[in-house]
């Protein structure tokens, strides 16, 4: 398989990124989170509002393993999905992982927590958040692309890994 999987916090810009590599690319784009709302018919805070994160992240999973049997797709990972080992596995079997590491404080200084459920504890509980994860992303991650400060630049070079590592 040969998608391009895109992991890292909430709010990192694997949503935006994506669609941008995927143009370069020219291959789909996917967002886990949008395929779970449209296959749920709610919003992300809906169904954490009615099954919790444990709902949440069955429902996660099996949209993972949907993608996973797909190809051709660069993929937005929600943030907690690699936490989950069995949805990350699953993902990474169809392809390659990036990890979008941006400066964490300047993730919550700069883009807006209010729609997203786990962003609402405060910037500590998110830095936390953060260093409980690191080490998730940096397991997973084949290539780790930090030091952006624009989405373009940050697709453009996935885009340029992907082509030169990644195409056999």
């Amino acid at each position: 398989m040969n998608n391009l999987i895109l992991i890292g916090m909430m709010g990192c810009g694997k949503s935006t990124v994506g669609r941008l590599a995927a143009e370069k690319l020219g291959l789909a784009f996917a967002d886990t989170d949008e395929r779970i709302e449209r296959a749920s018919g709610r919003t992300i805070p809906e169904i954490f509002a009615s099954e919790g994160e444990e709902g949440f992240r069955a429902r996660e999973l099996d949209v993972s393993r949907a993608l996973a049997r797909e190809g051709g797709l660069v993929i937005a990972c929600g943030g907690g999905l690699p936490t989950r080992a069995e949805a990350i596995a699953a993902l990474k079997t169809s392809g390659v992982v990036f990890w979008l590491n941006r400066e964490p404080a300047l993730i919550y200084d700069t883009v807006s927590m209010a729609h997203r459920p786990l962003g609402q504890g405060g910037k500590e509980a998110f830095l936390e958040r953060f260093r409980q994860r690191e080490p998730i992303y940096r397991r997973w991650a084949d290539y780790i692309i930090e030091g952006h400060t624009l989405a373009a630049e940050a697709a453009g070079r996935i885009a340029a890994l992907y082509e030169r590592e990644c195409q056999a």
